[in-house]
């Protein structure tokens, strides 16, 4: 089985958690995620079957979009309520408040990763520290967060929920923690859900159970989605049959004897290669005026 599944992963699972489900169901070994979702959290969990694999390290870096409960006023060792309370404050907030203080968050910002993560310092994963008692210094991280609102805000009880559209490597948790600092309070994550990755949505995806569903019912292979759609947003180009030949042997292509020798402009960048009858061969890069190999993606392997 090659191409894409998306899952809607439920609470209480790691991704990981999820691949091993999804191996047993689907009855393939090569099995991977686009992107961890921490146990907490629910929503839209790219799997990559088979050939799909291998296309992990060429994925764009897409922006992912969240729904994120928090609450203000206490502290966890893990900044989200799965975690030890460290601190508590009685400080409130307005709506008012809580808008004004997002917009510093908004655009390119800073964070510190926190210590329950999987970034590696000295080559151990954070997590792996923490749960050593150990806390280690960490580098700010350049994140971008392209859209920041405010959804709902209770002031009695100080809570509300963020709708939050970010790059690669942004936590959502730190964002409430530092959402909190910036309050003069506390803040944590209380639920998190992912609405979209790599492209795809809620709307993509399907429930563990009705995974289940499917392959009992041998269907699962119904919701299979090319491996090509991870690369929608790359240009493509066609080549002839002989050319064809050639790109799949690992063979370079003159730009002069493609479609690309029709562009105005130098031709650079990564392309979705696609055969005779539109099919999708695999990726190539432009260099010194060909088009080499990035990557191939051969049906039926």
């Amino acid at each position: 089985m090659n191409g894409v599944l998306v899952l809607d992963k439920p609470a209480g699972f790691t991704s990981f958690d999820a691949v091993a489900v999804m191996r047993g169901l689907a009855h393939e070994k090569k099995i991977g995620h686009t992107g961890t979702l921490d146990p907490m959290a629910t929503g839209v969990l790219p799997l990559l079957l088979g050939c799909a694999t291998r296309a992990c390290a060429l994925l764009p870096d897409t922006e992912k979009e969240y729904e994120a409960a928090f609450r203000l006023g206490y502290a966890t060792d893990t900044q989200d309520a799965t975690g030890k309370k460290t601190a508590e404050s009685g400080r409130g907030a307005t709506r008012a408040q809580v808008e004004s203080a997002l917009a510093a968050f908004r655009g390119e910002i800073w964070q510190v990763p926190p210590m329950v993560s999987a970034v590696s310092v000295g080559g151990k994963r954070l997590y792996e520290l923490a749960r050593r008692g150990i806390e280690v210094e960490r580098r700010p991280r350049r994140v971008t967060v392209g859209r920041l609102d405010l959804l709902s805000y209770d002031e009695t009880d100080r809570s509300g929920t963020l709708r939050i559209a970010c790059s690669k490597g942004t936590y959502v948790r730190t964002l409430c923690a530092d959402l909190g600092e910036a309050l003069h309070t506390y803040g944590v994550m209380t639920a998190l859900r992912r609405t979209r990755a790599c492209g795809f949505t809620l709307s993509d995806s399907m429930t563990l159970p009705q995974a289940k569903t499917l392959a009992a019912k041998g269907r699962l292979a119904e919701r299979l989605l090319p491996v090509e759609t991870l690369f929608s947003g790359f240009p493509t180009v066609a080549v002839s049959p002989a050319q064809t030949v050639r790109f799949l042997n690992g063979g370079a292509l003159d730009l002069e004897r493609t479609a690309l020798r029709r562009e105005p402009e130098p031709v650079q960048g990564t392309f979705r290669v696609k055969g005779p009858e539109d099919e999708f061969l695999g990726l190539g890069r432009v260099e010194s005026g060909q088009l080499c190999v990035l990557r191939l993606f051969r049906r039926g392997e």
